[in-house]
């Protein structure tokens, strides 16, 4: 069955996701790229950016979690302030950040509240925009991810709200040993969502923690 997925979201140790302010300059605000500083040493990102930097990739711990991120997703779903820094609907030519070849190579929903027309990338990403709910989304988001898994991309704000509303069956968190002390927090409003969850976590020698959260099986009631 396609589950609904959360891959690489790098958090600090206070929990926030991106700093603030955000802008085109600085998408992730003060944070800069500390958040996801133990991806770009990997394989898998060295190799997504560019094959001559392969070989100085690391091939660890934080390349194996790195890479499941692609694997068996047929869409995504993203926010607003994913999709570019806070104004681009105002800017008809604004396309997002990865130019004309995004990494997504998917149908990509982003969800706003101002939608504009799809627009057909390079590599087979299209851009849809939606003024929809979770449960919404995921059902059109589903639709076309031709059985294959969905992805939430984030930010913090949609995944937040996809794991309010409980329909999230699996996700990837990277804890970073920094503190970020404002900007967007993960889990504000979710306590105790580690109930409906088994958790994993390991260790990386770049000194982050890998945690996995997988949803628990429903128990049926006995007959």
């Amino acid at each position: 069955m396609p589950r609904t997925r959360i891959h690489n979201l790098s958090i600090s140790l206070d929990g926030f996701a991106t700093g603030e302010p955000q802008s085109a300059e600085a998408p992730f605000g003060h944070a800069g790229e500390r958040l996801h500083e133990w991806m770009f040493r990997t394989r898998f990102w060295a190799t997504g950016a560019s094959s001559d930097h392969a070989a100085r990739g690391s091939a660890g711990v934080d390349d194996a979690f790195a890479e499941r991120h692609s694997v068996g997703v047929g869409a995504e779903i993203m926010g607003a302030n994913k999709f570019g820094p806070p104004g681009w609907q105002d800017d008809p030519d604004w396309t997002g950040w990865w130019g004309p070849n995004p990494p997504f190579h998917t149908p990509t929903f982003v969800l706003t509240h101002r939608p504009r027309a799809a627009m057909e990338m390079e590599g087979g990403t299209v851009f849809h925009f939606l003024d929809a709910s979770p449960v919404d989304a995921l059902e059109v988001a589903g639709a076309a991810a031709g059985g294959q898994d969905v992805r939430i991309g984030g930010g913090p704000t949609v995944v937040r709200d996809f794991l309010a509303a409980g329909l999230v069956d699996h996700m990837h968190l990277v804890q970073v040993p920094i503190v970020l002390g404002r900007g967007v927090r993960l889990w504000d409003g979710l306590e105790g969502l580690e109930e409906a969850y088994d958790v994993e976590a390991v260790s990386s020698p770049s000194g982050v923690t890998h945690l996995t959260f997988a949803r628990r099986a429903v128990s049926s009631p006995s007959a």
